[in-house]
């Protein structure tokens, strides 16, 4: 019996048409590199942000400066917050329809995200979704030592939930990074979304349970 699903925030449960990646290709390019939007997609979307940014300029083995990364995500961070405050932030449509009915299933919505506390938080005030009302718990990059792929998060989810079986959990995200998250916790379906960083046959590499199209498609699977 499922108890809980794990959503990723930006591309899966949040619209905000890739602004965190296009901020990032901007920040990290702005300090001579050359990436594409999709490179930076194909490499960086889920992961920690610090993560990513390292990750994303190993790609130019001509020019590995790791002591920059640091240096990039402050600026990124910066970038990101302002960006936020200028753009619609809304909903994944069936975002606030599928939580209430998981709800009424008595099956918990927690958010789990990249992203560290702050912005996660500033995100949930746009959308004015609030902890014990649209969502149950929320679990960011902040919160635990290591992020994704590892499962620290979600684990901290159901510690916080007193879930002990990860059968019972279901993951939910639009990155590679998403499914191996579910995958090494141990959770019982591990579900790819098409609206966000990653195509349908990028998802499919991770081997997820299913790939769907739209929130609502999840509802039959929990059956």
């Amino acid at each position: 019996m499922i108890k809980m699903v794990v959503f990723d925030m930006a591309g899966t449960t949040v619209d905000e048409d890739n602004v965190v990646y296009k901020t990032l290709q901007k920040v990290i390019n702005d300090a001579g590199y050359n990436f594409s939007l999709e490179q930076v997609l194909a490499v960086g979307a889920g992961k920690e942000k610090l993560q990513a940014i390292k990750d994303i300029i190993q790609l130019d083995t001509r020019k590995q400066k790791n002591e920059l990364a640091g240096k990039l995500y402050i600026i990124f961070d910066k970038a990101l917050a302002n960006a936020y405050d200028n753009i619609e932030i809304k909903p994944q449509q069936g975002a606030g329809e599928l939580f209430k009915m998981l709800q009424q299933k008595n099956i918990l919505v927690v958010l789990n995200t990249g992203y560290n506390e702050r912005t996660a938080r500033s995100l949930l005030k746009k959308l004015n979704w609030k902890e014990g009302e649209q969502i149950d718990g929320l679990i960011t990059a902040t919160n635990v030592q290591n992020n994704r792929p590892l499962p620290d998060m979600i684990h901290l989810a159901m510690e916080q939930f007193f879930i002990s079986d990860a059968k019972e959990v279901v993951k939910i995200g639009d990155s590679i990074i998403d499914i191996e998250e579910g995958q090494n916790a141990g959770c019982g379906l591990c579900i790819g979304i098409t609206t966000g960083a990653h195509t349908r046959a990028q998802l499919e590499t991770a081997n997820p349970d299913y790939v769907i199209h739209h929130l609502m498609e999840l509802l039959p699977l929990l059956n």
